[in-house]
């Protein structure tokens, strides 16, 4: 089994920075990409940012470019997000995420770590 384990969420004021990483233990797998999603109260969960394995390419929605950042380590098979310039509409559960192909979705969830942003 497979498990993805959050840290670094927390309260923080507008303006400010957060760092979440998410380390996998359990069974190895191969991970095509791994990245972040984030659910905000009476809100649908949605995308954040991934990053792709192999290469290290990433992708982020619109809201978030320029103010977050993914990275991966490939010795420690740990992603980490960046959050600066932090913002109140910023406020979720953010979960690391996990896919082991290019298709469907995301095969592998973490608990979630909470973030809020007070303004």
């Amino acid at each position: 089994q497979v498990q993805l384990v959050e840290s670094g969420g927390g309260l923080v004021q507008a303006g400010g920075s957060l760092r979440l990483s998410c380390a996998a233990s359990g069974r190895t797998f191969s991970r095509y990409a791994m990245g972040w999603s984030r659910q905000a109260p009476g809100k649908e969960r949605e995308f954040v940012a991934r990053i792709i394995w192999s290469g290290g390419s990433t992708d982020y929605t619109d809201s978030v470019k320029g103010r977050f950042t993914v990275s991966r380590d490939t010795a420690t098979n740990t992603v980490t997000l960046q959050m600066n310039s932090l913002k109140p509409e910023d406020t979720a559960v953010y979960y690391c995420v996990a896919k082991i192909s290019p298709y469907g979705q995301y095969d592998y969830w973490g608990q979630g770590t909470q973030v809020t942003v007070s303004s």
